[in-house]
This record gives structure tokens, C-alpha cells and sequence, in this order.
């Protein structure tokens, strides 16, 4: 399958304020190779500048992608990019693109068009010191996540790397010990934590919490009863649930 086409999604759809992600609720892990372009695709089906007057709501929108994405009809699928997508990828190039891969567009917009899930529209805001807050689509009013309560939620895996970054760009490395699983916790300390993320390391740590930041906004989090996972950059975020709560079990 051409790794561009789920660049295009990953690199250039998903850095829109405004995104569109999974509902978050249990499911098991796709078994077909599918899966791992369907995800950054369908941050694709944002409500942006440029889409029909009739695409009003995200099924709506994320369907006429599809349709168009497995019809091979290039230039309808392009009008519905935001503007900053269509600005990192011309037309021809777009087009180019569905023609060479046809066999690969077609799967994607199939699956694109058999969602399991109702969408679950959010907005990312950032405050004047840098903090994101994330919001809500309810009932057709915006209401604000539990994150603006709670800096260091761990009541989803979403919210559990949201925390975990937010505390390492703070240095707490007392709280990150929140965020170790009780296997890994005997003998671990924030001072040993500082050395692990400040020390030989350094730069391979500051890569990994890169590689977070610009994975946030669009991953997809698969769960499966007590465990999670959630791609970013190079790796996985895998996660599992204790006492009721999200821990980080590893990434790499």
C-alpha cells in the first residue's frame, strides 16, 4: 500500500485545530493491514473550508470522502482537504496519487465508508503559556474535557499521554510515577526518573516526546478490554488499566 497516501492524512489533515477521531470505547485489534491507514485517513473527513454546503456533520462528510475515495474521483476528494492540507499537496499531485495507488484508494474508502464507531468531534485550543485544552461536541454545544480539571487525567489512555507529556514538559517526575504500572514501580523514584529522561539519553527522550506532541491531536487509541495502544512517530504507546486508572506499560 503507498505510505505516502497515509501521509497525507497523518502529516498534512490532522494538523487542523478541529479534528474528528473514533468515539473512544473498547474494540479489538484489526487484524487487516488496512487498519494502519484507515485511522490517519479519516482525520480527511474534517469539517473544514472548501467541503460542500450539504456535508453539515461529520458522517456526513467522512461518507462523501469515502465515495469519492473509492469511485477514484480525485478532484471531489481534494475540495473536501482543509485549506492547509491542499496547501501541502497540489491537485496534480493529489491526483497522481489515487491514480497510481487506484486498488489501495478503493480499500481505504471502503473501509472508510463502514465506520464502527459514532464520531466524536473535539477542538484543541492553546492558552497563552502553551497549554492545550480540549473540547467537546455534546448535543451541539461545545463543552470543555475533564483535562481543563484535572492536568493529569488518566480516566482514558488519551488523557493518560496527554498527562504524561504535560509532566514531562514540567519536569514533575513525581508525577510521572502516576503514570508506571505497580510491576514496574519497585525501586523506581523521580530522581532515577530525571536521570533516565535528563541523562545519556537526552536526545533520544526529547525524540520520543517530539514524536508524542505531534502524534496527540489525530492517533487513533485502540483498547481491548484493560489494555491500549496507540501509535506515534517511529513506535508504540502501549497501556493497561489498574485500580481503575490508565498506566503507560511501554513504548518503543
Amino acid at each position: 500500500m503507498d505510505r505516502r497516501l497515509a501521509e497525507v492524512g497523518l502529516e498534512a489533515l490532522c494538523k487542523s485545530n478541529m479534528v474528528i477521531v473514533p468515539a473512544m470505547r473498547p474494540r479489538k485489534r484489526f487484524s487487516s493491514p488496512i487498519s494502519a491507514f484507515a485511522a490517519p485517513l479519516l482525520c480527511a473527513a474534517t469539517l473544514v473550508a472548501g467541503c460542500a454546503p450539504a456535508l453539515r456533520d461529520p458522517e456526513t462528510t467522512l461518507h462523501a470522502y469515502a465515495r469519492a475515495l473509492e469511485e477514484g474521483r480525485a478532484d471531489d476528494a481534494y475540495r473536501m482537504l482543509s485549506e492547509e492540507a491542499r496547501r501541502g499537496m497540489s491537485i496534480e499531485a493529489f491526483r497522481r496519487l489515487v491514480r497510481e495507488s487506484r486498488d489501495d484508494v478503493k480499500e481505504i474508502g471502503q473501509a472508510l465508508s463502514r465506520p464502527t464507531s459514532a464520531p466524536l468531534v473535539t477542538a484543541t485550543l492553546t492558552t497563552p503559556s502553551g497549554q492545550e485544552m480540549e473540547l467537546l461536541l455534546e448535543n451541539g454545544a461545545w463543552r470543555v474535557d475533564a483535562t481543563a480539571i484535572d492536568l493529569y487525567a488518566q480516566d482514558t489512555p488519551r488523557h493518560a499521554v496527554m498527562g504524561f507529556v504535560r509532566a514531562l514538559e514540567r519536569k514533575r517526575y513525581d508525577i510521572l510515577l502516576r503514570y508506571v504500572p505497580d510491576a514496574h514501580k519497585e525501586g523506581l523514584d523521580a530522581a532515577k526518573l530525571k536521570t533516565a529522561w535528563e541523562g545519556h539519553d537526552k536526545d533520544e527522550m526529547d525524540q520520543v516526546l517530539t514524536s508524542l506532541r505531534q502524534a496527540l491531536p489525530g492517533a487513533a487509541i485502540e483498547e481491548a478490554g484493560d489494555s491500549a495502544q496507540m501509535p506515534y512517530g517511529p513506535g508504540v504507546m502501549r497501556f493497561v488499566r489498574e485500580h481503575g486508572v490508565w498506566k503507560i506499560e511501554d513504548f518503543d
